[in-house]
């Protein structure tokens, strides 16, 4: 959550946000390219959580109270990204873009999780494993134009924008790799109660470790995988950037293989105390884990209105940053930004304001959740 706000604030602040993509080998810095690629891990790593958490969540409960649980926890988090997420990242009521990002692809699926979930555990893992590893069979699978059956295959498998009307629809996080990463997470979730420490922090060892080796196999053969192949470039260190430069949207076996891999390898070795020294810096951290919702949505708006004063102060006017696209596609916002030093201070300002914040929230919501369980969803 920690990373995945320095990638808003850049989308929101940095200038070069507004030219290229910093993964853009062409024109990006090596201190830019891994400002980006840090947070590659964050939305891989949130939807196999999520799948962690729904098989825990499960244990004490019926199958069908589980399944209740994660259809309604869907549909609520769809309706999120659609009201809640979609104004505050465009200050626009009337809702003429909309952006399907990570908490839709969150929401949706944990809807089709709450039918899986009454499957063998196996056949989950399977099916999830086939999800990730086989839908780049399908990246030359495209279905043109925009009729209603182009706009359900890129929901499914291709980031696209739709324009209905005076509505624009981007499926920036097709549906079919995701909803893989949930239902793989959802068995490993597992190994929590059918295993002890030692057996199960040596199976994340070796799943992690695996996924890494066979990442570096795939990658190296340049053959699948991943559409964005690599390849030798002006020196060693962006040779080894086009290594790492593996595609996100969809979420490529490669990508996820990276990013994944080394999520398991964390969660063998976080079951370890910590060291006294460490122990104040996860109990902050604690914090913003234990008000997930509550974060994510005042993150988005707190970046958002503080652009809005940056690009008052630098000379734009307040109602440029009521956005009809996305925020790096705004025409009123070209020659904004600012420099990546300034990037990495604001995003430290917003860490800090937030923090106090979330330290209320959870206080709140410690108190007062078991007269308000709607609370439960934040």
């Amino acid at each position: 959550m920690i990373i995945m706000t320095l990638d808003h604030v850049r989308d929101y602040f940095h200038h070069d946000a507004f030219v290229y993509s910093p993964t853009d080998l062409a024109h990006t810095n090596v201190l830019l390219f891994f400002t980006r690629w840090i947070t590659h891990y964050c939305a891989p790593v949130f939807v196999f959580l999520a799948g962690i958490s729904a098989y825990l969540y499960g244990v004490k409960r019926s199958k069908k109270e589980l399944s209740f649980f994660l259809l309604t926890r869907g549909i609520w988090l769809v309706l999120i990204e659609l009201f809640i997420v979609s104004l505050f990242r465009t200050f626009n009521p009337l809702y003429t873009f909309t952006n399907l990002q990570v908490i839709w692809a969150i929401g949706i699926s944990m809807m089709v999780l709450a039918v899986f979930i009454y499957w063998n555990l196996r056949w989950i893992l399977v099916t999830g494993i086939l999800l990730i590893a086989a839908h780049n069979l399908l990246d030359s699978v495209h279905v043109p134009g925009n009729s209603i059956s182009s706009f359900l295959w890129a929901l499914l498998h291709e980031p696209r924008h739709f324009t209905f009307g005076d509505f624009t629809v981007y499926t920036h996080y097709p549906l079919l790799p995701w909803i893989g990463i949930m239902l793989t997470g959802y068995y490993f979730g597992s190994l929590y109660t059918a295993h002890d420490e030692t057996k199960r922090r040596n199976i994340l060892l070796f799943a992690g470790t695996g996924a890494l080796l066979l990442f570096i196999i795939l990658r190296l053969a340049n053959i699948y995988g991943d559409a964005n192949h690599w390849s030798t470039q002006k020196d060693a260190v962006f040779t080894v950037l086009s290594f790492l430069n593996v595609t996100k949207y969809p979420p490529s076996l490669l990508y996820t293989l990276v990013t994944v891999a080394p999520a398991c390898i964390f969660l063998a070795l976080a079951e370890k105390p910590y060291a006294p020294r460490l122990q104040a810096a996860v109990r902050i951290v604690q914090i913003f884990g234990r008000a997930p919702m509550f974060f994510y949505l005042a993150h988005i708006l707190l970046i958002h209105i503080m652009a809005t004063i940056a690009a008052v102060i630098t000379g734009f006017k307040a109602g440029d940053m009521i956005l009809r696209t996305g925020v790096n596609s705004a025409p009123a916002l070209k020659h904004y930004g600012f420099s990546l030093l300034t990037v990495y201070e604001v995003w430290i300002t917003v860490l800090l304001l937030l923090y106090p914040l979330c330290k209320w929230f959870d206080r709140y919501k410690s108190a007062h959740l078991p007269q308000q369980p709607w609370l439960s969803y934040f």
